[in-house]
């Protein structure tokens, strides 16, 4: 028998031709019978496939089978894949919630624990007492608290080349020059360092500086002079700058035999020093202090006396305080201000038409009243033209030409001027009058102004300022009466 794939022996070919004609039958059997009308294959086209081939197409075809199933397993293991993503990022966000709710409990107890410990920072602060009976209470300052607790502390340092000192007073110095931007940085650096000055600091544990005074000290002369006082800006509203004004008054009179403060303060620093008990009104002899504290343009001298070694500054607080109780216990003793009386129920059954006379009221004959003193009460405190007479004069003092008239003439300068002028007048005198109700009429008040005028006019050239001044000046006072409607029939 001869091997299929080498070639075929002549018993075989007829074998052949019978599977062909029987295939070519069967085909044509099948066309007779489908509805197809596509053109049939010719004869010579129509393959006939061995029992191998047929054997290899049907491997192929579990084959394809096996691929399809694989794919379509790892379809679905696909879709299984996505799904555990979708599953992870759900997961994910879920943890995402749960981590951004734990964020925002754990801000609220923050802020929970921020607020209790404000209270109790309030509670600390909160002093009280008995006194005779009464309690009293009064906060203290931030800054007490932190020097009570160890926090800060108040040096007194120098230039005397040790490092602290210097780290001290350099950082003084940046504070100044931040918080007194018009100050030259050189000056400022030059007074710092300078050995005859002294600062007090404020210094924030271990070596932090938040503000601080320096001050130069006259001894011999019983005064010192404040030469910058500055607390940081992220630093104040706690108290620090009351607070060492107090420490530098306690320190500066027990070590020293200084008695007095001056300085020159600015527009914004006045109010601060008001509190401290710096004034304006400058009582300390011009030869004690002329020529030895440094003038500055634009500032306001003020000064402070200090009080008697008995009282400790940093205790002033407390002081008042107890100062305050023993007043109101000798006001209690005197008056019945302190009791407290119901309201008045005698509306409730009154008609529309009924009034209480003001003697019926319960307590008020005890406090002291009388219908006497109504009627004073009830009187206008200033005249009619009060008003009008103190816009008047303020405008004219503050008028360029105003200067020579400001107050009266000294008589070491010009020596007959008494003599000439027998009515004296000037803007200062006028001011004096006016505040002690002098003037019961405007005409009164004009007269004055005229007053003031004609004796300038009268002793003076015509060639000469002050005569000019005042014509310029009674113009001016003629103009503000004119554009008033209720006052510039007074020029007629």
């Amino acid at each position: 028998m001869v091997d299929r794939k080498r070639g075929a022996s002549s018993s075989e070919a007829p074998r052949k031709i019978r599977k062909g004609a029987h295939a070519e039958r069967l085909k044509k059997e099948e066309e007779a019978e489908s509805p197809d009308v596509s053109p049939s294959p010719k004869p010579e086209d129509v393959k006939i496939k061995s029992e191998d081939e047929q054997e290899e197409e049907e491997d192929n075809d579990e084959d394809n089978d096996e691929d399809n199933d694989e794919s379509f397993t790892e379809k679905e293991n696909g879709d299984v894949k996505e799904d555990d993503e979708e599953n992870d990022n759900e997961d994910e966000n879920e943890n995402e919630n749960d981590n951004e709710n734990e964020n925002g409990n754990e801000n609220d107890n923050e802020q929970e624990n921020g607020d209790e410990d404000e209270d109790e920072d309030e509670k600390r602060r909160i002093t009280t007492f008995n006194f005779d009976g009464v309690e009293y209470s009064f906060k203290e300052r931030p800054s007490v608290l932190e020097e009570r607790d160890g926090k800060i502390e108040f040096r007194v340092v120098n230039n005397d080349n040790t490092r602290e000192n210097l780290i001290v007073l350099t950082g003084l110095k940046n504070i100044f020059q931040k918080q007194l931007p018009k100050m030259p940085r050189e000056y400022i650096s030059r007074l710092v360092y300078d050995r005859s000055h002294l600062s007090m600091a404020v210094v924030r544990k271990p070596l932090t500086v938040v503000g601080g005074i320096t001050y130069r000290p006259f001894d011999k002369r019983g005064f010192a002079e404040i030469v910058f006082c500055a607390i940081s800006s992220t630093e104040q509203v706690r108290g620090y700058g009351a607070h060492l004004m107090n420490h530098l008054k306690d320190y500066v009179r027990a070590t020293s035999p200084v008695k007095y403060f001056l300085t020159y303060a600015d527009n914004y620093a006045i109010g601060y020093f008001k509190k401290q008990g710096f004034t304006k009104e400058i009582t300390l002899d011009k030869s004690v202090w002329m020529g030895y504290i440094k003038d500055y343009e634009g500032g306001t001298l003020m000064q402070c006396a200090m009080l008697p070694s008995r009282l400790r500054y940093l205790d002033s607080g407390k002081i008042l305080l107890l100062q305050k109780a023993a007043i109101e216990k000798k006001i209690k003793m005197r008056s019945k201000s302190h009791i407290v009386r119901t309201g008045l129920r005698v509306f409730k059954n009154a008609g529309p038409n009924f009034k209480l006379q003001a003697k019926d009221i319960p307590g008020l004959l005890e406090s002291g009243w009388s219908e006497e003193m109504d009627k004073i009460a009830q009187k206008p405190k200033r005249g009619p033209h009060y008003n009008f007479m103190m816009t008047l004069l303020q405008e004219l003092t503050n008028h360029p030409s105003a200067w020579p008239f400001a107050v009266p003439v000294n008589k070491e300068e010009v020596g007959d001027y008494y003599d000439v002028i027998k009515e004296p007048m000037d803007l200062s005198t006028m001011e004096s009058k006016l505040e002690n109700d002098k003037y019961e009429s405007f005409e009164q008040f004009l007269y004055d102004c005229r007053l003031i005028f004609n004796n300038c006019r009268s002793y003076n050239a015509e060639t000469t300022t002050y005569y000019k001044n005042a014509t310029k000046l009674e113009k001016f006072l003629n103009k503000k009466i004119k554009e008033s409607a209720d006052y510039s029939h007074y020029l007629d």
